[in-house]
């Protein structure tokens, strides 16, 4: 089990610097390199994630069949490669589009097999998903400086190189993953998800909205950094570098607390706290004011995507591949509606970004608590059945 951790733990970390490489500046390529229109740039930002959405549920469903969860991975690092490879040296927005939609859709796979591979090893919930969660945020750290440093010095096919060889890399370490045990016949849920798991539909609208959030906020920080507050590239990295840091500790600790308490109201806490970030970015009017709220950012992501993928999990345990696949969905769905936003921002000033963002997470907060509701009175109405 040792040696298996450790293959995930390098593939968490290999995988999640690339993502760290290329995807807050995917953005800032588009308007600065390709010089696409605001209409341009929300398209991209949601045909690619539609296209995620359809490969990861076919995966999703492939791993909780006969195909091997080690194989998925390595096609989707072999995806990642291929797509991003093609990104260093295309400069046709139609053509990195298409591009796009078939390889780097394909690499959406990967973080929801790999939780799910760690799920199934595991047999049930532990601390493993938190920590190769917990190993994404080190990444993180040193991902987007790392990037910036690149755009400087290299170019935009510097940066894009060294993020198809990471997801070559990926491709090889999935390989070397022993067969996992069969899952196991019944597991025991957590003690609420036996009446949650019939709202799943609430449950994802919610984090559709509460991921939408955070996508939008991590996607927008460099171009409102650039023309809001005359920041620079290097500010964006470094605000994210310091976001990711402070989600290290608070990804080990949310996720032991998972395994002792509600993981609804955790992700619930993560919501309100959510309102507070995005409104702070509303009036923010100097980068130390950005730096100072990634405390509060890294608090939401290290609720709503730390914990989130474990409470998932918890909904549907026979099925990992299924019940992550549904989480990851969320996200890129949630993705989807954030792109179309950021383009819509680039005509009424990128701070709009932030006011979208803090009505997202209105509307997920909302959705939790009429979860919640609906899990109290299905309780009630067990307790009502045996009296």
């Amino acid at each position: 089990m040792s040696r298996t951790f450790l293959q995930l733990s390098g593939i968490s970390v290999v995988s999640g610097i690339s993502m760290a490489l290329a995807l807050p500046f995917a953005s800032l390529f588009l308007t600065s390199e390709i010089k696409v229109t605001p209409f341009q740039l929300g398209f991209f930002l949601i045909v690619i994630p539609l296209a995620q959405v359809v490969a990861s549920t076919i995966m999703g469903k492939l791993s909780d069949g006969r195909v091997q969860r080690r194989y998925l991975l390595a096609v989707g690092g072999v995806a990642g490669a291929i797509g991003y490879g093609l990104f260093a040296v295309l400069r046709d927005y139609w053509s990195l589009l298409g591009a796009s939609v078939v390889f780097i859709g394909i690499t959406g796979s990967l973080l929801p097999q790999l939780f799910a591979y760690g799920r199934q090893v595991s047999r049930g919930p532990s601390m493993i998903v938190s920590v190769l969660r917990t190993l994404l945020s080190v990444a993180w750290v040193a991902g987007p400086p790392l990037a910036a440093l690149l755009v400087a010095q290299t170019g935009w096919f510097g940066l894009f190189v060294a993020t198809a060889a990471l997801q070559l890399g990926v491709a090889v370490l999935a390989l070397t993953l022993p067969v996992p045990p069969a899952q196991a016949e019944e597991e025991k849920p957590e003690e609420e998800a036996g009446s949650t798991r019939n709202n799943m539909l609430v449950v994802s609208a919610a984090f559709l909205f509460l991921q939408g959030a955070v996508a939008l906020a991590v996607s927008g920080l460099p171009v409102f950094l650039t023309t809001e507050l005359n920041g620079s590239a290097g500010d964006a990295g470094l605000a994210m570098g310091l976001c990711a840091a402070l989600e290290i500790p608070m990804m080990l600790w949310f996720g032991s607390l998972a395994n002792r308490m509600s993981q609804h109201k955790l992700v619930l806490i993560g919501a309100v706290i959510a309102l507070g970030y995005h409104g702070v970015m509303v009036f923010a009017d100097a980068i130390w004011q950005v730096m100072a709220a990634q405390l509060l950012h890294a608090t939401v992501i290290s609720l709503i995507m730390g914990v989130g993928i474990t409470y998932f999990q918890s909904l549907d345990p026979l099925r990992p591949g299924h019940a992550t696949t549904m989480f990851s969905n969320t996200q890129i769905v949630g993705g989807m509606v954030a792109g179309a936003l950021l383009g819509l921002s680039q005509q009424l000033g990128f701070r709009w970004t932030y006011g979208f963002s803090l009505a997202m997470s209105v509307c997920g907060l909302v959705l939790l608590l009429v979860v919640g509701s609906l899990n109290r009175r299905t309780a009630d109405l067990r307790l009502l059945g045996r009296a």
